[in-house]
């Protein structure tokens, strides 16, 4: 229950991480949290690593007047004994920088791939960590303000791609109980004219790098994107006829950032990727949509022709679950 994580924290300054490179969800969740806990006299520290590089992330925070710091701005001030709660997000679940502090709890929605034990620990399977934390609400009969509401719900669309991916009855309950509560001016002013003019060389290159192999595509983007760039381009390339599962890599400084889409239930995008990358990087995710890094070093050490011997690394995983042999079949 969530008393017993308004329990645990009483008295004590608590800091909540999101993933890195925090996207609406991410960000709705914490600040949810945030007021939630306020409410109980709780004084919270939002944070995160990375950056805040998209247009509709940013807007948002803006939009809401949501303080959140970067690990840069607060890592001298953070100790050891300092409590973390870790939300839309697991520790050791591959996006996520391991702070200073103890990480106490766990609010999220992504399957789990290294078993972690919180002293507090609500992770399931929902469209949205943003309909978790609008449940607390609910549960303690606590009556969310019309910023939180807004947000929450925010939140709730994006990461369901407006409740078309991933939905829970849980996400059509607090939908619901959000909806009403929220300012449909504000969220239809946050969900138009998301998109920046740099936006589309991405497409373009996405577009011009994919390869496609049976029904498999993927393609890499010469250039560094935003996170939620990168999944939207996922999303996009999905929507092919001809394409069943993608990745989508894009180049940074230090290393590519992958998303990965699934809508084959035979091909978990979560265990792909995470298997793909598992002893040179770090991904995991949902059945459907998933993400993970490669570092430059550890593509250094795959040779010459690291890109290809990454892209072989997901075919290879999808020929072990017969993804190929099934489609000769069908």
């Amino acid at each position: 229950m969530v008393q017993d994580l308004i329990n645990l924290c009483k008295g004590r300054e608590v800091y909540i991480q999101t993933h890195n490179f925090p996207d609406p969800d991410a960000i709705a969740s914490a600040f949810g949290l945030q007021v939630l806990l306020k409410h109980f006299d709780i004084s919270t520290v939002l944070c995160y690593e990375g950056r805040i590089d998209k247009l509709s992330t940013s807007r948002m925070v803006q939009q809401f007047g949501i303080e959140i710091f970067s690990y840069d701005d607060i890592r001298a001030n953070m100790k050891e004994e300092d409590p973390i709660i870790c939300v839309d997000s697991q520790k050791n679940g591959g996006n996520i920088t391991d702070f200073i502090g103890d990480e106490i709890a766990c609010i999220d929605h992504h399957p789990t791939f290294v078993k972690v034990e919180y002293r507090y620990s609500d992770i399931r399977i929902t469209g949205a960590c943003s309909s978790i934390i609008a449940q607390y609400f609910k549960e303690l009969s606590v009556e969310p303000d019309e910023n939180t509401a807004t947000a929450l719900l925010y939140g709730l669309k994006m990461d369901t791609s407006q409740f078309t991916r991933g939905v829970t009855p849980l996400d059509i309950e607090m939908y619901s109980f959000l909806f009403e509560r929220s300012n449909t001016n504000v969220l239809s002013a946050l969900e138009h004219n998301s998109m920046e003019f740099n936006d589309l060389k991405a497409y373009g290159a996405a577009i011009e790098n994919i390869e496609v192999f049976g029904h498999f595509g993927y393609t890499v983007i010469p250039f560094s994107c935003p996170d939620a760039l990168i999944a939207t381009l996922a999303d996009f390339i999905l929507a092919l006829d001809e394409v069943d599962v993608v990745v989508v890599g894009s180049k940074r400084e230090d290393g590519i950032k992958l998303s990965v889409r699934s809508e084959l239930s035979e091909v978990n995008a979560g265990a792909l990727v995470y298997e793909a990358v598992k002893d040179i990087g770090n991904g995991g995710g949902h059945a459907f949509m998933a993400g993970g890094f490669v570092s430059n070093s550890a593509l250094e050490k795959l040779g010459g022709y690291s890109e290809s011997v990454l892209r072989d690394r997901f075919t290879k995983e999808l020929e072990k679950v017969g993804y190929f042999r099934d489609l000769q079949s069908k």
